[in-house]
C-alpha cells in the first residue's frame, strides 16, 4: 500500500450532521437529550458528532458533558470562560463544527430529536436554512407577546419575510457561516448572521415540549434586550424613524407658526400663553430626548466595538482528543 493511500485511508471521516447545543444549567437533562440524538441519528452509514457549548451555568454540567464525551467519541465538548449568552454560545458551536449540515437545538428537550428528520427533510428541497416553530405555542401570554415583539424587529433587522418562522430549532448548511467567519461584535444574533448569507429560508411546523428542567433562561426583559440589540445592532431603522419623527414635528411646529401668526392677523389676538407653550416644549423636548438616546444607542455599540470585546472565550475543550488539541 503507498504512503498516500495509508494517509487517505487514516484520515477521519468528517460527519455530515453536527448538532450545536449550547448548555446552560441542565444537567440533569443532558443524558437524555445525548440517548435520544443517538437514537435518532445513528444509523447504517450515518455519520454525526455533538457539540455541547457549556455556557458557565455552574450547575454541574460540564462534568456530565465530559462523562458523555469519554463514552462517546461523537460527543465534544467546549466550556467557556463566562456566560456569554445563547447566541454567542451557539456562534462559538458553529465555528467549531465539522458536518455538512449544522442543527442548533435547545438543551431542555423542549425540541424534541424525534422531529430532526423532518426537519432535514425539508432542508433537502433545497433551502439553505429551515427553521422548526411550534405547532403550537408552550409559553404564557406574557412570553408569547414578547416573542412575537422580538420576531418583528427580527423581521426589521434581516428585512425577509421568514421572521415570524424563526426559533432555536434551526438547521443550515455549514458553508453559510462563511460569510460571517469574521464577525467580532459582542452582539451576536445568529439569525441575523444567517440572513447576511442567504435568502433562501424554509420552515417546517414541529412538535416542541413543554420544558423538563429548571426555568427558562429567556425572561421578558432578557427578550426586550435581545430585540434591542438587533434592531439596534444589525439596522439603522431606528435611526430612520428619529429622523421622520424629526421631520414630522418641524412640519408641526411650522404650522403651530402659521397659526399663532395668522390669528394675531386676523383677529388681533395671540394664542393663550402659558398652558400653549408648555405643551409645545413638552413635546418637542420630548422628541429631542428621544432622538438622542437613539443616536447615543448606536454610539455606545461602536464604543464596545472599539475595545474589542470578545465574542466568546474559550475555558477549556473535551472529546474528540479534547477538539483535536
Amino acid at each position: 500500500m503507498t504512503e498516500s493511500a495509508e494517509r487517505t485511508e487514516a484520515a477521519p471521516r468528517l460527519p455530515d450532521i453536527t448538532c450545536v447545543i449550547p448548555v446552560y444549567r441542565a444537567a440533569a437533562v443532558l443524558p437524555e437529550l445525548h440517548r435520544r440524538l443517538v437514537a435518532v441519528l445513528a444509523g447504517p452509514g450515518s455519520s454525526f458528532e455533538v457539540i455541547f457549548v457549556e455556557d458557565c451555568g455552574n450547575d454541574g454540567s460540564w462534568a456530565v458533558i465530559e462523562a458523555l464525551a469519554g463514552a462517546d467519541p461523537r460527543v465534544r465538548g467546549i466550556r467557556l470562560m463566562r456566560n456569554f449568552g445563547q447566541h454567542n454560545a451557539i456562534l462559538c458551536g458553529i465555528r467549531e463544527a465539522r458536518g455538512e449540515v449544522i442543527v442548533t437545538l435547545d438543551d431542555d428537550l423542549q425540541h424534541p430529536p424525534e422531529e430532526l428528520p423532518k426537519l432535514l427533510a425539508k432542508l433537502a428541497e433545497g433551502f439553505d436554512v429551515v427553521y422548526g416553530p411550534p405547532i403550537q405555542q408552550q409559553h404564557g401570554m406574557l412570553r408569547n407577546l414578547a416573542s412575537m415583539a422580538t420576531k418583528w424587529v427580527l423581521q426589521g433587522a434581516i428585512g425577509v419575510d421568514m421572521a415570524g418562522e424563526v426559533c432555536a430549532l434551526r438547521a443550515f448548511r455549514s458553508r453559510l457561516r462563511e460569510v460571517f467567519a469574521d464577525y467580532q461584535s459582542p452582539y451576536v444574533s445568529i439569525d441575523v448572521l444567517l440572513s447576511w448569507a442567504t435568502a433562501n429560508f424554509g420552515a417546517v411546523r414541529l412538535r416542541h415540549e413543554l420544558r423538563r428542567h429548571g426555568d427558562s433562561g429567556y425572561t421578558v426583559g432578557k427578550l426586550a434586550r435581545h430585540a434591542l440589540n438587533m434592531i439596534t445592532g444589525f439596522s439603522t431603522l431606528p435611526l430612520q424613524i428619529a429622523s421622520m419623527l424629526g421631520f414630522c414635528f418641524m412640519a408641526f411646529g411650522l404650522a403651530v407658526l402659521v397659526y399663532v401668526v395668522g390669528r394675531y392677523l386676523i383677529q388681533g389676538t395671540s394664542a393663550p400663553g402659558f398652558p400653549f407653550l408648555a405643551s409645545i416644549i413638552a413635546i418637542f423636548s420630548g422628541v429631542q430626548l428621544f432622538s438622542i438616546g437613539i443616536i447615543g444607542e448606536y454610539l455606545a455599540r461602536m464604543h464596545v466595538r472599539t475595545m474589542g470585546q470578545p465574542v466568546y472565550a474559550v475555558r477549556c475543550r473535551t472529546g474528540a482528543r479534547e477538539s483535536a488539541a
